[in-house]
């Protein structure tokens, strides 16, 4: 009997539906606080995110020549797979079920975990909120695909109309902040800098569609849409939420705020409009978990397809349209990575250093291919190919270095163990390749 395979079921706004939903997680409603710290003015608060957004189009844009080109349920892990060969494609999908997945799927469950915990107190605190959300998730992802894409939509409209809501509240309602002082009116190079590697952290993850692209109707010209498209409507979202916290807070107020999605609700409405941005962001990070948990469990099926050591990873369950075994592995190591979080007390900024260098190395890495494959396949067509290349993806590629060097310089022991993780890899490697390549 034939093996069973992905099958295109998705639309474009089902694609759409899951970039938005990864993308905008619980990261606006803290990253702007420390972007304000860092631009020194208003106007370069609002400049930074706009630049934000034009780097990750870049950055999708390149993305929508690779995926177009090379379809394929293993996304990132395939192309990495084509560009470097083997090693390099087991490396990264050996450190994307260990660290980078698993990883964000843990930070994601304590998001949630942070804010619900504020609703609704539980012995274990927030650790037992990102358990029960990993189980919940895993498994409503393991009963099938259109189950999980239902559920998607309604989050992602969640989400966007959540933060419609915040930026209208703000916008409509705001009195007459604080502005910055003049004397921080000018930022350093070095605070400017930071300020980048913070937008650019909140606006990672539209990369998690190559995952699907194999699933996509029409899929060259549906993923390039569902790409763009993407990448718009999350900078324009971004763009408002921070016009309503400075119309609101002011650039010092927005700087020294710890949450200030909360700060700008309780401003306007008290401890009430506190409590609705706690349930707001526990659905954000819902939803962006539910795909993070349906984009990673796909890495490791094709990963299983190619290395006998994992072949048990690559069953594909046909009445479900899931890679069963993948997500159920998946689900099992990021609940451990919930019970280290919950070990060291601070589990939202442990799995931040876990997972944030390894993740930008192999970004930097995916980058480059689109010159490798360029070079190595000119023959492949090729039904999207990027604008402006090479200065296009150069411009992806130079972003990636610096995500990958504030990574490095910036976190603390997590960075180490990710490293480490990612380390434990090679041994494996060795192993995997005297068992068989191929299945």
């Amino acid at each position: 009997m034939a093996q069973a395979t992905p099958r295109p079921i998705l639309s474009v706004w089902d694609a759409v539906a899951l970039i938005v939903g990864i993308v905008v997680g619980a990261g606006i409603f803290k990253t702007p606080a420390l972007v304000a710290a860092n631009a020194g003015s208003e106007p370069m608060i609002l400049l930074s995110w706009l630049l934000g957004g034009a780097i990750s189009l870049a950055g999708a844009l390149c993305y929508a020549e690779l995926v177009t080109s090379h379809p394929h349920p293993g996304g990132e892990y395939h192309l990495l797979f084509r560009a470097y060969g083997r090693e390099t494609g087991f490396l990264f999908a050996w450190t994307r079920l260990a660290v980078m997945q698993t990883g964000s799927i843990a930070l994601l469950a304590f998001v949630f975990g942070d804010y619900f915990q504020q609703l609704l107190p539980v012995p274990g605190g927030s650790a037992s909120y990102a358990g029960l959300a990993v189980v919940v998730f895993t498994a409503l992802n393991a009963a099938g695909v259109r189950s999980s894409l239902g559920t998607q939509r309604l989050l992602s409209l969640a989400t966007v109309l959540g933060v419609l809501a915040l930026a209208g509240a703000g916008l409509l309602l705001g009195g007459q902040p604080v502005h910055l002082q003049e004397a921080r009116a000018a930022a350093s190079p070095a605070g400017l800098g930071m300020a980048m590697v913070f937008v650019l952290l909140t606006f990672g993850g539209w990369n998690e569609a190559a995952y699907v692209s194999s699933e996509v109707r029409d899929g060259a010209r549906s993923m390039v849409r569902a790409l763009l498209i993407g990448i718009v409507v999350i900078t324009l979202l971004y763009m408002l939420v921070n016009l309503a916290y400075l119309r609101v807070l002011g650039g010092d107020s927005l700087g020294q705020s710890e949450a200030p999605g909360s700060a700008l609700m309780q401003a306007l409405f008290g401890r009430p409009g506190a409590a609705v941005v706690s349930a707001l962001v526990a659905v954000v990070a819902l939803a962006s978990l539910n795909v993070t948990i349906l984009t990673g469990a796909r890495c490791n099926y094709a990963m299983a397809r190619d290395f006998r050591l994992f072949r048990w990873l690559g069953y594909w369950h046909e009445k479900t349209n899931t890679p069963l075994t993948a997500l159920l592995a998946q689900g099992l190591i990021a609940l451990l990575l919930v019970l280290l979080g919950a070990w060291t007390r601070n589990g939202f900024e442990t799995m931040v250093e876990y997972v944030a260098p390894v993740f930008w190395l192999f970004f930097l890495l995916i980058g480059l291919s689109l010159f490798v494959l360029r070079r190595r396949e000119p023959t492949t067509p090729r039904p999207f190919r990027v604008p402006g290349y090479p200065l296009t993806p150069l411009l992806f590629c130079a972003s990636c270095a610096m995500l990958l060097y504030s990574s490095l310089s910036y976190t603390g022991i997590g960075a180490l163990v990710g490293i480490t993780v990612l380390l434990m890899g090679v041994p494996l490697l060795f192993v995997a390749r005297g068992m068989g390549v191929r299945v």
